[in-house]
């Protein structure tokens, strides 16, 4: 077999690569090219790796005849450039086809033709898609998603005895892309061989229809097909479009009867899901549905001291604000629990070298951009059942009544979802006020009103309404 030459492949590809980026632009170049790497062939020759069969049929259609042309011009000892995808390569490698390490995505080492090649121990392949911080090591469990996290650690531990597929729901900022984004990590971390493939619903949409229009539909399904891990996030951005739902169907129906596994997020369960066909809902129902709920205040206390775990360490300052600040974070930022860290960084990020010192007052001072009501003056939950009932056209004794007509119950729950966001008052307490309903009655509510703020589009004109309301006043 013959050793590799003394110009470093890498060498001559970075001026192969540089040509195409401008030939071919940014986009076509960072999609196909960018991705993959020069690897050495069976007999010396260098083979252009790419990540996905998809990315190989593109460019062996557009690029590898001009690639083949370009490295003939700057490699003097003119070896021949071809191209595998990644899967067909490592075959080659673990057949004795060809001697390097099977480790996809790292450019190969070269040395001097006097010396002995040396392999390159790189890291494991990236996952497309993934980000970095979102790991279980990061994420906070609590009584509104401790179900889903459990769950998600059973996925990515590759046991036996499934479900399969796996349904995360819930509102937007409430850690569904962050369990999934976890759950490749691990799975990555337990099995380096297996096939991961992370994708939104939009990036599966918009890279079916790209392999519908260059005519490669074939790799496409080769390569989301092949996986043993299939990780889809925000699948109800796939609603109203047929061919795509089509696509994910027949991939969700084969994937399954392969036993290879499957792990959906969406901001509704699969029946509510209304603008995908039945058939699909159905299979996204078949395995585990998990839903991620409101945060209580435990949780969102425990987010807010994690937070600022990360910050301190990132910053390297081993301050923290006072017990009063950070109560007042978990119990008076509303909105998700992106939105409450989004206001850990502004305080930090504002208060600087006096974090530790910082005053309440100071705190809600520096946070009013991050809160939806004036944290000047106190919210109570009488106001709120007044102004609700008045914006209904109800008497205030009717949202305390034992009456349980459409009319009457949900304004009752668009009432206590505002006292839960706009007051510091327990579920237990606010249940109390409300006729001395239970606090499961409550939590009820609060789960009911986040999610019709994402399908009800009259719901979220009357809470808008309700909370321009509460400022004002």
């Amino acid at each position: 077999m013959t050793s590799w030459s003394p110009i470093l492949p890498e060498t001559v590809w970075s001026k192969v690569a540089g040509v195409l980026r401008k030939e071919l632009g940014e986009g076509p170049y960072n999609s196909y090219v960018a991705p993959s790497a020069v690897r050495p062939g069976p007999y010396g020759d260098p083979v252009l790796v790419t990540p996905t069969a998809y990315a190989r049929d593109w460019i062996s259609k557009n690029a590898i005849r001009r690639a083949q042309e370009l490295w003939q011009q700057h490699d003097p000892d003119a070896r021949v450039l071809d191209i595998l995808c990644r899967v067909d390569y490592d075959d080659q490698v673990r057949t004795g086809g060809i001697v390097a390490a099977s480790v996809p995505s790292a450019p190969i080492v070269s040395v001097a033709a006097s010396e002995p090649v040396v392999e390159a121990i790189v890291p494991a392949t990236r996952i497309s898609g993934l980000q970095d911080r979102l790991t279980f090591d990061t994420f906070v469990p609590g009584r509104g998603n401790e179900f889903a996290y459990t769950m998600s650690r059973q996925v990515a531990s590759w046991a036996d005895g499934h479900f399969n597929p796996v349904f995360f729901h819930g509102p937007y900022g409430y850690g569904k892309t962050h369990l999934l984004n976890a759950i490749g990590w691990e799975a990555q971390a337990k099995r380096p061989d297996a096939r991961i493939v992370y994708l939104t619903a939009e990036k599966f949409t918009s890279t079916f229809v790209k392999a519908l229009m260059d005519k490669s539909t074939a790799a496409f399904k080769d390569e989301i097909r092949g996986a043993d891990l299939l990780l889809v996030d925000d699948v109800h951005f796939i609603g109203g479009k047929t061919s795509s739902q089509e696509e994910l169907f027949h991939t969700l129906t084969s994937l399954i009867e392969n036993n290879r596994r499957v792990v959906f997020t969406a901001d509704r369960p699969p029946s509510q899901l209304n603008e995908i066909e039945a058939r699909l809902r159905s299979h996204l129902s078949s395995g585990l549905v998990c839903a991620l709920d409101v945060a209580d205040q435990s949780l969102r206390m425990g987010i807010v001291e994690r937070k600022l775990g990360q910050l301190s360490q990132r910053l390297g300052t081993a301050q923290c604000p006072r017990a009063e600040v950070m109560q007042f974070l978990a119990d008076r930022v509303p909105g998700s629990i992106r939105e409450l860290e989004g206001a850990v960084n502004t305080l930090v990020a504002s208060a600087g070298a006096r974090l530790g010192s910082l005053t309440l007052e100071e705190a809600m001072a520096l946070l009013q951009p991050n809160l939806k009501v004036a944290v000047e003056r106190r919210v109570t939950v009488d106001e709120i059942q007044k102004l609700t009932a008045d914006h209904f056209g109800l008497k205030q004794a009717d949202l305390l009544s034992e009456r349980r007509t459409r009319s009457v119950a949900r304004p009752r729950q668009v009432a206590m979802w505002l006292c839960k966001q706009h007051t510091t008052r327990s579920y237990p307490d606010i249940g109390r006020r409300f006729g001395g309903r239970d606090h499961t009655t409550v939590l009820h509510a609060v789960k009911k009103v986040e999610e019709l703020l994402q399908a009800d589009d009259q719901i979220a004109r009357d809470v808008e309404a309700l909370t321009r309301k509460l400022r004002s006043n």
